[in-house]
């Protein structure tokens, strides 16, 4: 039998929640999630983690949904219906493309912006179908809440309480 176990922290105040979060990291113990109501400015660097590549994605997206537009519009404007735009024939695309920079650019703002939406949907396992992860519904009105997975669980509640929580919870991993 596993003597593994969930310690979760729940805080009332941000300031708090940043406070453990250092000392924490001071001494080494692993914090396994942080749940919070709102964005708090420096946690992400507190907790060492590292950069997202969610802007890589979207220039990604970007250059998709550029790529779209422009395929669309050629084969719109050149192809299957070719008309004299402004006086200019429709020899070629290039001749044209000032005309369509406005549909490309929306979309790629388009596609850029769902595409994102539904990488962190799915990233974060937010989709529908998907179980809920957050352990306490308070973290999304006015708490935050830091939680561990350890077997040393008297230490962890010890610092907990020298950090300022105001409850503690222990739960069977």
């Amino acid at each position: 039998m596993s003597t593994t176990k969930r310690i979760y922290g729940l805080y009332g105040d941000d300031d708090d929640l940043m406070n453990g979060v250092k000392a924490f990291r001071d001494k080494g113990i692993e914090i396994t999630e942080v749940y919070t109501p709102f964005p708090v400015h420096g946690l992400d660097k507190a907790l060492g983690l590292k950069k997202t590549r969610i802007s890589d994605a979207a220039f990604i997206y970007a250059v998709y949904g550029v790529t779209i537009g422009a395929l669309a519009t050629w084969y719109m404007m050149n192809h299957d219906w070719p008309q004299n735009i402004g006086g200019k024939p429709a020899f070629w695309w290039a001749h044209n493309m000032p005309a369509f920079v406005v549909p490309m650019f929306e979309l790629m703002v388009f596609c850029a912006a769902h595409m994102m939406s539904l990488t962190f949907l799915v990233r974060n396992k937010m989709y529908p179908g998907a179980a809920p992860q957050n352990p306490d519904p308070r973290t999304t009105d006015d708490k935050f809440m830091m939680e561990f997975v350890s077997d040393d669980v008297e230490t962890i509640k010890q610092m907990l309480i020298e950090t300022g929580v105001e409850e503690i919870t222990v739960k069977d991993a």
